[in-house]
């Protein structure tokens, strides 16, 4: 993983654990990389002890396909509000640097014991 000024990037497999029956990248393993990445960039930028960042919608156009190697997911924010937030992954083949797939991420933040189900506060240290 690779934390820049206004970027975060990862990379992924594909292999037998990411690919679907037909030996290509499986979409929801491209929106697994999209998601981490956003809510991750999305918990970097608040107070974790005060608020939890938390998806609410994903959206992901596949472009090409990939059946081998390794694919790079460069995320940006394109919205950084106070109660939500908006992040782009661009994800590339490694060896060729084709787009793969663009991934936009809707994000709530809310604050900490507001969800239904829970009782404490949960906290991730960073």
């Amino acid at each position: 993983m690779e934390v820049g000024s206004d970027f975060l990037k990862a990379s992924m497999p594909v292999d037998h654990r990411t690919t679907q029956p037909f030996g290509i990248l499986h979409g929801g393993a491209s929106c697994v990389l999209s998601e981490t990445l956003g809510s991750v960039s999305a918990w970097m930028t608040i107070d974790p002890e005060q608020y939890r960042a938390v998806g609410i919608e994903i959206n992901a156009n596949h472009i090409r396909a990939v059946t081998k190697g390794n694919v790079i997911g460069v995320c940006t924010p394109l919205h950084v509000g106070r109660r939500t937030q908006v992040w782009q992954t661009d994800i590339t083949e490694e060896e060729t640097g084709k787009r793969i797939a663009v991934s936009r991420l809707t994000v709530a933040i809310i604050e900490q014991g507001t969800l239904s189900t829970q009782k404490e506060k949960v906290i991730v240290s960073k």
